[in-house]
């Protein structure tokens, strides 16, 4: 009996050494794979980086594409005063046109439906107006708050 469990024992532990290595292999492998997951999850991580780049660097050329006109000027001066002042004057012509509208439903409401001003007011101030209001202030104000908001 002693002779039967001293083999055994002795068969056990020279496979001792040959299965702790097996179980390093497993461990090895396991680990060689975690490092690969996490260099993978680094690449995407730096594709993406890239592609915020690409984007970035095409919104800067974008802008100076749309800009690039104003640049250069023509040589003739009248050309060059009228293109200089064709958003200003259609933005002053679009606001007298606004106020003169704005103005003259005030003007209807005190004098043909004989409210106050102060009644008047709100009514001419409606969510249309305070809608439109808010887009050109965010337009000529707010374009740059609001790019670097969003993370551009």
């Amino acid at each position: 009996m002693l002779t039967l469990l001293g083999s055994l024992l002795g068969f056990v532990s020279s496979a001792f050494p040959d299965l702790l290595k097996l179980w390093q292999d497993h461990q090895d492998r396991r680990h060689e794979l975690a490092i690969l997951d996490r260099q993978m999850e680094q690449m995407k991580l730096g594709h993406s980086q890239r592609l915020e780049e690409i984007g970035f660097e095409a919104d800067i050329a974008e802008s100076q594409a749309l800009y690039k006109h104003d640049s250069q000027p023509s040589g003739v001066k009248w050309v060059d005063g009228l293109r200089a002042s064709v958003r200003p004057v259609i933005t002053y012509a679009f606001f007298l046109l606004f106020t003169t509208v704005k103005a003259s439903a005030l003007y209807v409401l005190v004098s043909e439906e004989g409210l106050t001003a102060i009644q008047a007011l709100p009514q001419i101030w409606d969510p249309e107006t305070q809608a439109l209001f808010a887009a050109v202030m965010s337009f000529w104000f707010g374009q740059r708050a609001l790019a670097k908001a969003r993370g551009k």
